[in-house]
């Protein structure tokens, strides 16, 4: 049986290979500021390739669900620390204002393939 920073390290792994799958290009991993971290920064690309959205990803993974569903554990205390992460991100890389999305990604480990589910626009807003 995999440790939780196991499933957690493969849920990302699986989760940045969806996301690149769908077109989006991974820009960050594991970002941190101070104690708090998002899982990963992505940019998804309009259809018309003339602009896009900064895409920040909460990635959940459980290999069972005793413990309830993955994005269930993305409660607001989670999410107000991943918009901090974000402003942050944002801030640093001299990238605001620009368009954001918050989304969250739950992988679910059982027999056979993970199952993926990609919930966008999850949560928060930056004006």
């Amino acid at each position: 049986m995999a440790s939780t920073s196991e499933t957690g390290r493969r849920g990302e792994d699986i989760a940045a290979a969806h996301l690149e799958a769908k077109g989006y290009r991974v820009l960050d991993r594991n970002y941190r500021f101070g104690r708090e971290e998002v899982d990963v920064v992505a940019f998804q690309p309009t259809p018309a390739n003339d602009g896009g959205v900064i895409v920040f990803v909460e990635v959940k993974a459980r290999s069972g669900d005793g413990f309830g569903a993955p994005e269930a554990a993305v409660d607001r205390a989670k999410q107000q620390a991943i918009l901090r992460v974000a402003e942050a991100y944002l801030h640093e890389r001299r990238l605001m204002p620009s368009p954001t999305r918050f989304d969250v990604v739950a992988v679910r480990f059982g027999s056979g393939e993970p199952e993926v589910t990609h919930f966008e626009n999850a949560f928060g807003y930056f004006v």
